[in-house]
């Protein structure tokens, strides 16, 4: 039986290409602080099931210093896109309640090197998650595939991913539209992969 050879990630001149991926607008994104902001925020992710997961964490520059994050953890349904620093004492039982969730079905990439931060930090752990770094590696890529890779191969679109945003300051209290749009598309375009990945193979 002969197998396929191992499809190839798209270039970075290939990606370039593509049609942007249609991002939430800051008016979609929330960073949880109020009780209001938290009950509208875990109805809309209860509802959905399956929900955009990832976290954010300040970057340290020093080899060997010790992580600190995660500093922001995020959540997206298709509409809204939920940014909660993670140090706020308030957030606490808000995060405790949808990351340890198994009815919230948290979807992502990388979510391995998540579950040990959240356990350190939060003191918290990963409920029901799905990587999706292993299913998108299944459409026959010898190489792990991240986010913006897994957006133009199933999604055919470009996501900007900054570099600044990327290496920024995630603890700053205050953070920037520019910050906020990172975040949000992480777990918003993890979700849109997961749709288009689910609608494909015909699983719920």
């Amino acid at each position: 039986m002969n197998h396929p050879p191992p499809r190839e990630r798209p270039t970075p001149e290939q990606i370039a290409a593509l049609p942007p991926y249609p991002a939430l607008p800051l008016s979609r994104i929330h960073v949880l602080r109020t009780a209001e902001q938290f009950q509208f925020a875990e109805q809309a992710l209860r509802e959905a099931v399956h929900v955009g997961f990832d976290t954010e964490s300040k970057p340290t520059f020093v080899a060997g210093a010790p992580q600190t994050g995660p500093d922001i953890v995020q959540f997206a349904t298709t509409e809204h896109a939920f940014i909660v620093p993670a140090a706020a004492p308030e957030a606490a039982d808000f995060l405790r309640a949808m990351i340890e969730s198994d009815a919230v079905i948290k979807v992502g990439f990388g979510l391995a090197s998540d579950r040990p931060q959240l356990q350190r930090k939060l003191g918290v752990r990963l409920g029901e998650s799905i990587d999706l770094s292993y299913l998108v590696r299944r459409l026959g890529f010898k190489q792990a595939v991240g986010l913006k890779a897994a957006v133009a191969i199933v999604l055919g679109q470009r996501l900007q991913k900054s570099k600044k945003a990327t290496t920024s300051n995630w603890a700053n209290p205050n953070l920037t539209p520019q910050q906020l749009q990172y975040a949000a598309n992480d777990a918003h375009a993890s979700l849109l992969v997961y749709r288009a990945l689910s609608a494909q193979s015909g699983a719920p």
